[in-house]
């Protein structure tokens, strides 16, 4: 549950209490749904390997929704959303259909592979940034064509219905999408980079002390037939307060992703064919927005810094590439 609810249910608890004390009352019963909503705590990823649910699949189709029930215990249901390529899926337990005081957590896995598995790697998840405790993933853009499973799991049996929603938020599933307005921006989601890319970074971090790069992955929905531009994506990063210290570079270099790989320091070079393998598709023209930066902290204290901004235009993601030198 949201932490600022169950503080403030506390201290409404805590008031009434005061109240009826001074008033020489009783303490009123509390309601059974309040006293659930009061214990409510995060829905964990259901275990590996996963439960029996996923034999007997139900399915949820883009554009659809299903509905089922909690029961009485904690637990887990199974859907299987089959997509195109580039398919980009808003995912929610709706208000509309659900009922008061369900606590769930939304999770999602695969594609499904050639021995039926949907993989132990959770893709998206949510806990309650929908309506009250109920969970919705606003952004999941799936970059493969192929079966997906998405679990909706609940803290609490109350025995009460829940429905489960699947809007097609971009990419594969517009029907007849428009050309993109001219100066279209780009609204970034910022999502885990692929583990594999992190352990190469920080085998490449561990090179120098006088080096160091991050790696951080943004995807934006998309609902138009001509691709978002390099500009709108570099003007998205540049609006993040972390980067503003790029934003007097005048003078950014644009590069081809080919030519970008030179720019980096070589033991960082190796993650080049890496990001690509990752978020780029085939024949993809991936293009690269750099700024750069440099700046004093005392005597031989010069810092040199690069940002560097990847748009992916056809897979929907953002990487941004930063990476920093310092004199020692």
């Amino acid at each position: 549950m949201k932490r600022g609810m169950a503080v403030r249910s506390a201290v409404l608890w805590m008031s009434a209490v005061g109240l009826l004390g001074a008033c020489g009352e009783g303490l009123a019963p509390v309601g059974d749904e309040a006293m659930a909503t009061a214990r409510q705590s995060l829905v964990s990823p259901p275990p590996t390997p996963l439960g029996g649910f996923t034999s007997y699949l139900r399915t949820l189709t883009v554009g659809g929704a299903v509905q089922s029930n909690t029961g009485t215990l904690p637990d887990y249901e199974g859907y299987k959303l089959t997509v195109a390529a580039h398919t980009q899926v808003a995912l929610e337990v709706t208000h509309l259909g659900t009922g008061m005081g369900v606590d769930t957590g939304l999770f999602v896995y695969g594609p499904k592979d050639a021995s039926g598995s949907y993989g132990t790697r959770v893709l998206f998840q949510d806990d309650d940034s929908g309506y009250g405790e109920l969970s919705k993933i606003a952004l999941a853009t799936f970059d493969d064509a192929g079966e997906y499973l998405v679990v909706v799991g609940w803290s609490n049996g109350l025995g009460k219905q829940y429905r489960l929603q699947a809007s097609c938020a971009g990419g594969a599933c517009v029907s007849s999408p428009p050309a993109a307005p001219a100066g279209a921006p780009v609204t970034l989601a910022q999502f885990p980079t692929e583990p594999s890319l992190q352990a190469q970074l920080a085998t490449a971090n561990a090179y120098r002390e006088d080096m160091w790069s991050y790696l951080d992955r943004y995807d934006f929905a998309w609902s138009y037939s001509t691709p978002a531009t390099l500009d709108a994506a570099a003007a998205a990063v540049l609006a993040k307060s972390e980067y503003k210290g790029y934003r007097s570079d005048a003078a950014p270099v644009t590069a081809t992703y080919a030519a970008f790989q030179s720019r980096m320091y070589l033991q960082y070079q190796s993650l080049h064919p890496a990001i690509l393998a990752a978020y780029g598709d085939s024949g993809e023209n991936v293009q690269v927005k750099s700024y750069s930066r440099q700046f004093s902290t005392g005597p031989n204290g010069d810092n040199w810094r690069t940002l560097n901004i990847i748009l992916f235009p056809s897979s929907f993601h953002v990487i941004v590439y930063e990476q920093t030198a310092h004199e020692i």
